[in-house]
């Protein structure tokens, strides 16, 4: 559930003021389970902005501490705070005045592209998807440029164009072209101190049959979710009843599916997103219900983090706009943990609302379990269909 009304919250109680002042940097390194960086005190239900999720291991500066993240200085002009349990002091580690940059290699086997950028040591970065054309945009802080080239080999299928730019003089921006004009997903990590961009291709065959879906029930377990106005129903148990409709239309399309979960059963968003990292799907769909504090709101809606990620978000929109529900809209640049990932396409469906009167009967019934998975399997299609035809 994703509730209409986002309380925008201060963090004076938390973090907005600081609670240590350091007085010489701190040097260490990330650590932890997928460490990320946020970009400063906003804040609403489903967490801070985040700038980037990181690898472990990267030389980050603590230049101040708040009640429960720290401030690290990316570079002369950026700034952006850290989780605590996120980072690991090491007095081993002396930092230097500057970091070089070395070659880059633009390589591909039998499923992915990789564009690896040698560094001196491994920096913090954030990464930003841009369509029309479809790039990635690779923001390296602490780094500046040296007399280094770029290596393309024709191994890379889905890496166009690999070219870089020293933004400011220890912000070094690697831009990276795609061939298709949609975003099918990538990864960020360090091998040894060689920053590597992992590129997903698009599939080589743009069939519902030919594709592999996760498909997220919301909530579970301990998580109720929201709560339905007239009978009290858990959003918990009909995210799970319209996920398996949704499991069952895709496998008559011969569709292969990862459910993450199939009971009443517990599971964290981190645990969530580990585990679809290692299923590696083509792309995933999310189901909730929606909740107001205003008992009148009422609609689909769907959501998406990444630009690049949009379409698949807006033609199963379309679809379900045929149940003739109103629309509350595609929403972007959303708050919300699995919308977060860059390694596969996303999106979160919010079905329609338990706080109003209407869209609770119709999330009773099911039947219209039914309607919503044909209708979500359908603008798949059509989006797998539009995919095909740019590509022609």
């Amino acid at each position: 559930m994703i509730r209409l009304l986002f309380l925008i919250m201060f963090f004076c109680s938390c973090n907005a003021i600081a609670q240590t002042v350091v007085a010489k940097p701190i040097i260490g390194t990330t650590t932890g389970s997928q460490p990320y960086l946020e970009y400063g005190f906003g804040f609403d239900r489903l967490g801070g902005a985040k700038i980037s999720y990181l690898d472990t291991g990267i030389v980050v500066k603590v230049v101040d501490s708040t009640a429960v993240n720290y401030k690290v200085q990316l570079s002369k002009n950026h700034v952006a705070y850290l989780p605590k349990n996120n980072f690991k002091k090491d007095s081993a580690i002396k930092a230097a005045s500057y970091y070089l940059t070395a070659s880059l290699l633009a390589i591909g086997d039998d499923k992915y592209d990789y564009l690896t950028i040698t560094l001196d040591e491994k920096l913090p970065y954030r990464s930003i998807q841009q369509i029309n054309p479809s790039k990635l945009v690779i923001d390296i802080y602490g780094a500046s440029s040296n007399t280094n080239w770029i290596t393309q080999r024709t191994s890379a299928r889905e890496i166009k164009n690999v070219y870089y730019e020293q933004t400011e003089d220890d912000v070094y921006r690697v831009i990276i072209e795609l061939n298709h004009e949609q975003h099918w997903g990538y990864s960020i990590y360090y091998v040894g101190k060689k920053l590597t961009v992992r590129v997903k291709r698009q599939p080589a065959e743009l069939e519902i049959s030919k594709v592999k879906i996760a498909v997220d029930a919301g909530h579970g377990g301990s998580n109720n979710g929201a709560a339905g106005i007239a009978t009290n129903i858990s959003e918990k148990k009909y995210t799970l009843l319209i996920a398996k409709e949704l499991q069952q239309e895709l496998l008559e399309e011969n569709a292969t599916v990862f459910m993450t979960r199939e009971t009443d059963i517990s599971i964290g968003m981190q645990e969530r997103m580990e585990m679809l990292k290692a299923e590696d799907p083509d792309f995933l769909i999310s189901i909730h219900l929606n909740s107001s504090v205003k008992d009148s709101v009422n609609g689909v809606s769907t959501y998406y983090k990444h630009i690049g990620f949009r379409p698949l978000t807006q033609f199963i929109l379309d679809r379900m706009l045929e149940l003739e529900l109103a629309e509350f809209g595609n929403v972007g640049n959303f708050n919300f943990a699995l919308s977060a990932p860059t390694e596969y396409p996303n999106c979160l469906v919010e079905v329609a609302f338990l706080s109003n009167r209407e869209d609770e009967k119709k999330i009773l019934d099911p039947e219209f379990h039914k309607q919503v998975a044909k209708k979500i399997v359908a603008g798949v299609k059509d989006w797998l269909k539009a995919c095909k035809k740019k590509d022609d």
